[in-house]
């Protein structure tokens, strides 16, 4: 029986998501905690019918308050101060690692009932400073001293240089980003995956007149790290405000459960078909899905021409290009519906969100194929799950 030692595939069900708002704006008044409260609290009551307790709630978060994020959320969307809480840091891969998290864990046998994900607040996020120094900083450290620490858009314009990514592609990425989910916002793709903040229930950042002609009008953004002439195949200062993702507020969840329970409540689910961590050169952080993709699909027993579906965080369009150059993927499966330059990248809830938009993907889809979701991540990691539908 699940929970008493005995193995079981892992499924996700009822994936669900705030809306995606940009720092500042719509969502700005909402702590994380209070971001990620609503969603957990409707992943919960889909799944109430199975009558089992929830063993754990497992998020993740990298730029919040401190303290245990998940159990301070999980008490406010009243799940009961029985029910326990975890969270995760894997920077903007934490909300696809507490899903692994979860997964493992109905996998051994350790309960058969999780609800994860991530929540970000890039809106509350807490200034911060170094005690002896008192000088303010935007996020912790990568890597340590030695190593190369760039900020995440110099080495976006590094890996862009380096694997010869122009900006015109870059571009033409964003625009196409923007345009697929300013559609799907249009056409309620998004509707049922949204659970509704203050009457909030629609994503704010895509727009449909973010053309490669506006596009092309916004000046580089980021000065040239140091070395960055070494190896490089093209020239820098290709990435742009345009061409690269939002700050943004957001949360997303979902239950993590048995294929059993989840025929049982009638739901569709994913099975949970091999998951990936992988580390890499801390200067390149942007192709670290790659080889995590890659590892995944080799323990899957995949190549990436048998995917039907695939999301990655498009942090940058240069990054995104990169690791789909390297993994050989077919350009029209990802991210169908635009991804993280259109919608936003709430950092600690990205990764789950790329669930809730695969799952969304999927379960509206006749091809059974497999899909993919993968993140880049500071200091050199990469992160990557394979999902399928199940009967």
């Amino acid at each position: 029986m699940p929970g008493s030692g005995a193995r079981s595939a892992p499924v996700i069900v009822s994936p669900l998501r705030t809306a995606i708002g940009t720092a500042g704006r719509g969502l700005a008044a909402h702590t994380v905690d209070s971001l990620a409260a609503p969603v957990l609290a409707g992943v919960a009551a889909a799944v109430a019918p199975s009558g089992l307790a929830i063993d754990d709630v497992v998020l993740g978060n990298c730029m919040g308050p401190g303290g245990d994020i998940a159990r301070v959320a999980a008490l406010r969307a009243g799940l009961g101060t029985s029910v326990p809480g975890v969270t995760v840091d894997r920077q903007c891969g934490s909300g696809l690692d507490a899903v692994m998290q979860a997964a493992a864990r109905v996998g051994a046998g350790d309960g058969a009932l999780f609800l994860a994900g991530g929540a970000e607040s890039a809106s509350t996020a807490p200034h911060r400073s170094w005690p002896l120094s008192g000088e303010r900083y935007s996020r912790a450290p990568f890597a340590p001293t030695g190593f190369p620490d760039p900020e995440m858009g110099q080495a976006a314009d590094r890996l862009a240089a380096v694997r010869g990514i122009s900006r015109e592609r870059q571009d033409a990425w964003a625009a196409r980003s923007h345009a697929r989910a300013a559609a799907a916002r249009s056409n309620g793709v998004f509707a049922g995956e949204i659970v509704a903040i203050d009457g909030i229930s629609s994503d704010d950042r895509p727009r449909a007149g973010m053309d490669v002609t506006r596009l092309s009008r916004f000046a580089p953004a980021f000065a040239p790290p140091a070395g960055a002439s070494d190896g490089a195949a093209g020239p820098f200062g290709t990435v742009t405000a345009g061409n690269s993702c939002g700050f943004s507020d957001g949360a997303a969840a979902m239950a993590v459960t048995t294929a059993r329970v989840a025929r049982e409540l009638g739901l569709p689910s994913l099975r949970i078909v091999a998951t990936a961590v992988t580390g890499g050169d801390p200067a390149l952080p942007g192709i670290g899905a790659a080889p995590a993709a890659r590892l995944a699909l080799a323990r899957a027993g995949l190549t990436p021409a048998e995917l039907g579906f695939v999301e990655i965080t498009e942090a940058f369009a240069a990054q995104l290009l990169a690791v789909s150059d390297e993994l050989g993927l077919d350009e029209s499966l990802i991210s169908g519906d635009g991804g993280a330059i259109a919608l936003g990248h709430p950092w600690g809830a990205s990764g789950a969100v790329l669930l809730v938009r695969l799952a969304a993907r999927m379960f509206s889809s006749d091809d059974a194929r497999p899909g993919l979701a993968a993140c880049s991540i500071g200091g050199g990691q990469g992160i990557a799950m394979i999902v399928e539908r199940t009967p």
